[in-house]
């Protein structure tokens, strides 16, 4: 099945120019290409258009978890028949196995699995195993080892009707994937055998698939509701894929377990030789123990520290990712790529001292710093087809990127905002005021602060003055963080006050100003990416405006201002050449944590429109509603999908009748 985009909505502004640079890139075999697009300029439209126009399996890695909901949400929406899929870190809690020597104190490794994202981070897996029209939004947690991508698929249990196959073995195989039998309640990761038929609940599907045998005949093959076992479909031949992303290789598990025992009697030679007693002891204790357990079961908890051994890898080799999974000629977009590129580099080094304490005092073998994520060398070597997306692109894009294709010109006509610097004696004052006709308009207010004491006294300020007025800083919850940001948009806070959170891949349509305390503070939260990235979260309503409270110029400040004005100049002498007014951006206000949840809607979500909207308004709101149907199909949530589906023909009538 095709990568086709389906939207009534055609590329505008710089969008159209940009699509065709960088699909030209591609062609023409350029590596790393990079797509500087302003804030509301449609970015992910544009990289959504390229992935239409190359037709190739995409992984779009981003900076964080909220971020990736985002761009799933909208690729899902843009791309109804394709598979697109959610790619994060499945922890809920996570608390690694880790040994702090100054205190003596090992703490072992704690997590609270969230089983609906790693039900959706093994439909990835399926889904590159099984189809090319595959699209995956992932956060950097993908360059963590997973299991070698060829002995996943080895796996799978292909079945066809008519085979011959003892239902013995196919049990045994399917414990052998890591599924539980289960008679009583089937639950994901788990079968249940009844008379003549076997039942699979998949970990990454969303059906029950039924085995029906006639004798050792597979008479039947058919896929069931999960609740009231109504059949949806019947299949000639199927495929169950295991249900863990690593699996030890059969054919090397022996030798595995002899190489482990020959590095673990090296490892104790040494402690002996170096009087290290109590890391032997441990060792010992550890190694041994693992090892009676994957012999007798197959498994141990912390497998994966012994992923080197069963993967057949050399020490220091790198581990397989999910980028392991996708062929080799795949297109891989780095949204944010400012702040993902940063990430991408930081990883292995935090894991590599974590797994270095453990193993200098005798709690894993050296092999275990083999289960580590990619050096950002081993990174790069899958950038073949990359494109980075940022607004303000980092040293390392503009270094090595073979073109930079700017897209400055906004859909909407949006400009840029103006910038104001002012002197900081009196700007509480001066905030309040600017901050009271903002109100008055109808319109929101962000302001930056540098530490979490400021961003606090001036948001009770702010209350004590009778302003709506909020904080956020790092100690706010991500789920919190985003409520509040809603909450924002809908009026019941007029104000944020915060810190570096309110920077990064907002959408805020209702905010006209952004006032930016400390301006002349030089560093990280007040560099030219940081300022930049900072002042975009104005140029989404037509009256947007940045107040920067300096007492000085910094070459931060001058460059960032310069970048602005230069881009508002280009967009203003674009709105002037073509006729354009422009106009602030209407977007409906939803909870991207109701989104994240599934939650079921109340009878007052059940979406009313607005009167007087254009044909555009409409086909927007058909988008969003086709995005939420297939969420909601994909939860086998059926009555929501049902919702969301008789509004989107109610609409399209709308549409034709105008």
């Amino acid at each position: 099945m095709p990568l086709d985009i389906e939207t009534p909505l055609l590329p505008r502004g710089d969008q159209p120019k940009a699509i065709e640079k960088l699909v030209d890139g591609i062609n023409k075999g350029y590596p790393k290409q990079t797509l500087l697009g302003v804030t509301g300029s449609g970015k992910t439209f544009s990289m959504a258009h390229v992935i239409n126009k190359i037709k190739r399996p995409t992984l779009i890695i981003g900076p964080n978890k909220t971020l990736v909901a985002q761009l799933f949400g909208e690729f899902k929406t843009l791309f109804p028949t394709a598979s697109v899929n959610y790619y994060v870190s499945f922890y809920d809690y996570y608390q690694p196995e880790a040994y702090l020597p100054s205190k003596d104190l090992y703490i072992e490794k704690d997590v609270d699995i969230n089983r609906e994202i790693e039900r959706l981070r093994h439909t990835a897996l399926e889904a590159l195993a099984t189809r090319d029209d595959v699209i995956i939004c992932a956060s950097v947690s993908c360059i963590y080892g997973t299991g070698h991508p060829d002995v996943y698929r080895s796996r799978k249990i292909a079945l066809s009707v008519g085979d011959t196959l003892d239902r013995q073995d196919l049990m045994l195989e399917l414990v052998k994937n890591q599924y539980d039998r289960n008679d009583i309640s089937l639950e994901r990761k788990s079968f249940r055998v009844r008379g003549d038929s076997i039942d699979i609940f998949p970990l990454y599907g969303d059906y029950v698939y039924r085995i029906e045998f006639f004798g050792d005949e597979i008479e039947r093959l058919t896929a069931r509701h999960p609740v009231s076992g109504e059949k949806i479909r019947e299949y000639p031949q199927m495929s169950i894929f295991p249900g863990t992303q690593y699996l030890a290789n059969d054919a090397f598990f022996e030798t595995a377990l002899e190489d482990i025992k020959l590095e673990f009697d090296m490892r104790l030679a040494e402690f002996k030789k170096e009087g290290k007693i109590v890391e032997g002891h441990r060792l010992k204790q550890k190694t041994l123990y693992d090892l009676e357990l994957l012999r007798e079961t197959g498994g141990c908890s912390g497998i994966e520290n012994y992923s080197r051994h069963f993967d057949r890898r050399k020490s220091g080799e790198k581990p397989y990712t999910l980028l392991d999974h996708f062929p080799d000629d795949f297109l891989l977009i780095i949204d944010e790529s400012h702040l993902t590129i940063p990430q991408l580099h930081g990883m292995f080094g935090g894991d590599h001292s974590r797994k270095k304490n453990l193993i200098d005092h005798g709690f894993r073998l050296p092999s275990a710093s083999d289960n580590r994520p990619f050096k950002f060398d081993e990174t790069e070597k899958y950038m073949k087809k990359v494109i980075f997306a940022s607004a303000t692109p980092g040293p390392y894009e503009h270094k090595n990127s073979k073109q930079i294709v700017e897209q400055i010109i906004r859909p909407t006509g949006l400009i840029d905002p103006k910038i104001e610097v002012r002197k900081t004696e009196g700007q509480i004052l001066d905030i309040v005021s600017e901050i009271n006709l903002r109100v008055a308009k109808g319109e929101r207010i962000l302001v930056t602060t540098l530490t979490k004491q400021s961003a606090e006294m001036l948001s009770d300020y702010l209350l004590e003055m009778a302003i709506k007025s909020v904080y956020l800083h790092h100690e706010v919850d991500t789920l919190d963080r985003i409520e509040i940001l809603k909450d924002l948009r809908l009026g019941k806070y007029d104000v944020v006050v915060g810190i570096n959170l309110l920077r990064e891949g907002l959408d805020l349509p209702e905010v006209s100003l952004v006032a930016i305390l400390d301006a002349d503070k030089e560093g990280f939260l007040r560099s030219r990416s940081s300022l930049i990235q900072l002042m975009g979260r104005a140029s989404r309503n037509v009256h947007g405006s940045v107040l920067l409270y300096a007492d000085k110029l910094t070459d931060s400040m001058k460059a960032a201002i310069m970048e602005n004005n230069r881009r508002r100049s280009i967009q203003q002498k674009y709105n002037q050449d073509h006729g354009i007014i422009p106009t602030t951006i209407r977007k409906e206000v939803k909870s991207i944590v109701e989104h994240l949840m599934q939650v079921t809607p109340k009878e007052e979500d059940r979406i009313e429109v607005p009167e007087g909207l254009t044909s555009e308004d409409i086909f927007y709101v058909i988008d969003d509603l086709k995005g939420k149907m297939a969420e909601a199909a994909g939860t086998l949530d059926f009555e929501k999908a049902a919702i969301y589906r008789d509004k989107i023909k109610e609409l399209e009538k709308m549409v034709n009748s105008k």
